[in-house]
């Protein structure tokens, strides 16, 4: 069956991935929407020439308007990078999150199409509960320097599951949990990015806080074909549902893996932890495995080769 589908931030890290992963289907064609904040056109120029791809610059704070019948939107946009998120695009962060996701709500609420909104591991802030399970409801300032992307991705998980218990929208939610892989931007600002880029200009890697502080990084094609899985999933099944890799890192043992693998003749400097972040994040995994089948494939070591080569290439042009 042909459909057409709907990708909001299609030029950033993990849409981009996305486009081409779908487009790799003949039977898709693809609707790439992004405002080029954090995205970039390079992502998916590649895309440009076929025929059933099309890329529509637009903000989704403002309503989309198009005639075209829509089958299924995935809702990514919106900066995921704290660089990006914080300070004065912090407002926008938030309009992003809400009204964008009321938007395309709206649009799938038309065009009767199935929607699923990319959440976050943020949601469950300094969590109390470790790993955390989608059940746990979390612990979020909600006036913190981070609030606006904690609590803007929890406000549109609440109106998904509003428009689907009022309207009948079929939804699907997933949280995201600490993706990384090729195509993130060489000024990202989240770990994995920051250390490998430090590592090939041959600086310093810079550990905020003591490096204790935990993660567990999945390779964006695994968190890519969960995605496509939970879309493809019975409609009765909603989410949210945690997507991540269980293999829980501190930030120590990351900068000096990348280190090992890059130039072990490096430093790795301290500097103050930010407020609000987070010490702990480790997904429970056990919801995807069994309404999914899935869970990561790629282990760490093997996710950043790549990584790297995509990052030695990118710094080189």
């Amino acid at each position: 069956m042909h459909k057409t589908i709907l990708i909001t931030g299609g030029t950033g890290f993990i849409g981009s991935n996305l486009c081409k992963r779908l487009i790799q289907d003949e039977n898709n064609k693809i609707i790439c929407i992004d405002n080029n904040y954090t995205g970039t056109l390079d992502n998916v120029r590649d895309l440009l020439s076929n025929p059933r791809f099309r890329f529509i610059e637009h903000d989704v704070t403002t309503a989309l308007q198009t005639d075209e019948k829509i089958d299924e939107i995935y809702n990514l946009a919106c900066p995921a990078s704290p660089t990006a998120y914080q300070g004065e695009k912090a407002i926008f962060t938030t309009k992003t999150c809400v009204l964008g996701a009321l938007n395309m709500l709206e649009l799938a609420r038309k065009n009767n199409a199935k929607i699923m909104q990319f959440s976050t591991s943020e949601v469950y802030g300094e969590p109390l509960v470790h790993p955390q399970i989608e059940t746990y409801r979390g612990n979020v300032n909600p006036i913190g320097i981070r609030s606006c992307y904690d609590e803007g991705k929890r406000c549109a998980e609440s109106l998904f599951f509003d428009y689907n218990r009022i309207y009948g929208v079929k939804i699907k939610v997933i949280r995201i949990f600490n993706t990384y892989g090729p195509l993130m931007a060489v000024n990202d600002g989240r770990v994995v990015s920051n250390f490998i880029c430090q590592a090939l200009r041959g600086e310093d890697l810079t550990i905020y806080g003591d490096g204790s502080q935990t993660r567990s990084f999945c390779y964006v094609d695994d968190s890519i074909e969960a995605s496509l899985r939970m879309m493809a999933a019975d409609d009765n099944f909603s989410g949210p549902v945690n997507i991540g890799n269980p293999e829980e890192f501190t930030i120590k043992e990351l900068a000096e893996l990348i280190r090992e693998k890059i130039n072990q003749n490096l430093h790795i400097i301290y500097k103050p932890l930010p407020s609000d972040d987070p010490t702990q994040r480790k997904p429970d995994i056990s919801l995807a495995k069994k309404q999914l089948g899935w869970e990561p494939q790629i282990k760490l070591t093997e996710g950043l080769d790549k990584t790297i080569e995509y990052f030695q290439k990118k710094l080189q042009k």
